[in-house]
């Protein structure tokens, strides 16, 4: 096929920075050794973190993807366990890509109350206040379901005692969302064990005027006659 070489060269591609991805998880501190998984969509393909596999020992030659199924089409090495969940997010969103850690501040939140107080307004960045998805063994189609629905109108959400699933547009956002996840789970839970102090909380209003600031921010592309 003509373009099969362009096609294999996007993929070779779209790998290397999903592995790069999945090594800064385990740099920033969001996982430990082989907790966590990281995904991203390429045309009709998956690909994803093999089960099991610490990400420094994984090359080119270890491209692992599925269909929109879960049909493993390339590789040798089996999928994350967490394949449904993933794969749950591609069906129901327009993600193109996928971070899922372990990552210690928020997995304690989410063991401590059914959705992260909005203690700043990049809560906004994520859709609102983020929900804890009910626990269900992990790899689950039950723990698929729970995190949809704790991902309603959300790109981000807490999975009761395990970590975070968050979703965006690129690898780079996905991760940027879940850092910052990470760090508001952080700043929650120092606030909070202040002793006679209870943080102060944004309100809706707040968070729906954040949002609509964000929507704006950073550098915009600009039309040049």
């Amino acid at each position: 096929m003509k373009d099969q070489p362009d096609s294999d060269a996007r993929l070779a591609a779209a790998w290397e920075e999903l592995v790069d991805t999945a090594r800064r998880t385990v740099t920033d501190g969001l996982v430990v050794g082989t907790s966590g998984n990281v995904s991203v969509r390429v045309g009709d393909l998956v690909l994803v973190t093999p089960s099991g596999v610490p990400y420094d020992r994984l090359g080119p030659d270890d491209l692992t993807a599925v269909d929109p199924e879960g049909r493993q089409v390339a590789g040798d090495l089996r999928p994350t366990s967490e394949l449904p969940m993933h794969l749950a997010v591609y069906r129901t969103t327009a993600a193109t890509a996928v971070v899922h850690t372990h990552a210690p501040h928020a997995t304690a939140v989410s063991t401590l109350v059914p959705e992260l107080p909005p203690v700043h307004y990049m809560a906004a960045a994520l859709g609102g206040p983020v929900r804890v998805a009910p626990y269900a063994l992990y790899g689950s189609d039950e723990l698929a379901r729970h995190m949809l629905e704790a991902l309603r109108d959300r790109t981000g959400c807490l999975l009761r005692n395990h970590g975070t699933m968050v979703y965006g547009d690129s690898l780079g956002q996905a991760l940027d969302r879940t850092a910052q996840l990470e760090w508001m789970c952080r700043v929650w839970l120092l606030a909070g064990s202040v002793p006679g102090h209870t943080p102060g909380l944004l309100s809706a209003g707040q968070l729906d005027e954040a949002g609509a600031q964000l929507r704006g921010y950073g550098q915009q592309k600009v039309r040049r006659r």
